[in-house]
């Protein structure tokens, strides 16, 4: 609000609190004073988003499943990247950022997403689902990256309003989506964007990274063709493929790191996983391995209800509690 005389100190103060009660914000660099309700969008940037092209079809949702009783909604063109946040009865304090796959051409936002969510929710954790930018049709390489440094940030920026402990911020990345998780693991350093406000002086690295069915390396020889081709072009140039695969970006600093896939995957070969997981290894980076022998691409939880596979996210959150990110 604007300053002025025509009410008085103690009413400005009181019309200013309910304001941010109804809009969860602070004003301030788009952080938010009270943890947002279950299921609220969260804007990623305070104005346009930094490296952002423009398409002749606006950003749109659309339903994919033919099945009435189940959502598998995608977005496309995507220029208003977001978080939604999906908030546990009993939050322990952990947070995780989710970004699910969709081949660098779409997001998809319920099977890896809220799915996903819901199920974590039941351990007690937060998820923050990514609406991310995807890289073609003008949009910077980098701005699926920008992204998610800035979503990360913005999480750990408010953490302690949210109920959140900013040393146990973790990510999980799901095929495309792995490959920006990995991205961000290993080039959490990087300036791909200018300071937008004071979130952006917090550290991007994720405190532990989980990667399922991954997209990692642009080798041709083992890459998922079409996600390589929608990040970098048919013929990019060797400098461009060698940044953007991140098994050749491991270090020790890499968060301690959990992976899972199908050994029957016939669209991104394990050979990425392995290759992400040997890096860890030889960078002495405490790594978790799961390959089972059923399950294909994208199986996320409800595909392989009743195998084996579908015991990922009990894995994965009794990991987080080895390693002291949850309780």
């Amino acid at each position: 609000m604007r300053s002025g005389t025509l009410f008085p100190a103690p009413t400005r103060a009181a019309l200013l609190a309910i304001a941010l009660l109804a809009l969860g914000l602070t004003g301030a660099g788009g952080a938010h004073a009270v943890a947002p309700a279950d299921g609220q969008e969260i804007p990623l940037w305070p104005a346009d988003p930094p490296g952002s092209a423009r398409f002749a079809a606006a950003q749109e949702v659309i339903e994919r499943s033919r099945d009435p009783g189940i959502q598998d909604r995608a977005v496309l063109n995507i220029t208003r990247p977001q978080l939604v946040i999906f908030r546990p009865e009993r939050p322990n304090g952990t947070a995780l950022l989710v970004t699910p796959g969709g081949a660098y051409q779409r997001v998809v936002i319920d099977k890896e997403g809220e799915e996903v969510a819901r199920r974590l929710n039941r351990d007690g954790i937060t998820v923050f689902r990514l609406v991310y930018r995807l890289p073609g049709g003008g949009q910077a390489t980098d701005a699926p990256l920008m992204d998610a440094q800035r979503a990360m940030r913005l999480i750990r920026h408010n953490a302690r309003d949210w109920g959140l402990d900013p040393q146990r911020i973790g990510m999980l990345g799901f095929s495309a989506g792995g490959h920006l998780a990995a991205q961000l693991a290993t080039g959490f350093e990087r300036r791909v964007y200018q300071p937008q406000d004071a979130a952006d002086a917090l550290p991007a690295r994720p405190d532990f990274l989980a990667l399922g069915y991954p997209v990692i390396s642009m080798d041709p020889a083992i890459t998922h063709a079409v996600s390589r081709e929608e990040l970098l072009g048919k013929t990019p140039l060797g400098e461009l493929v060698e940044a953007n695969s991140p098994e050749r970006h491991v270090s020790k600093a890499l968060p301690p790191s959990f992976i899972f896939g199908a050994s029957d995957d016939d669209a991104v070969p394990v050979a990425n996983a392995l290759a992400f997981y040997g890096a860890a290894a030889r960078a002495g980076v405490p790594a978790e391995l799961h390959l089972f022998r059923q399950g294909g691409h994208g199986f996320s939880i409800r595909l392989v209800a009743g195998m084996p596979a579908a015991e990922w996210p009990g894995l994965l959150v009794n990991w987080m509690r080895s390693i002291r990110m949850a309780p």
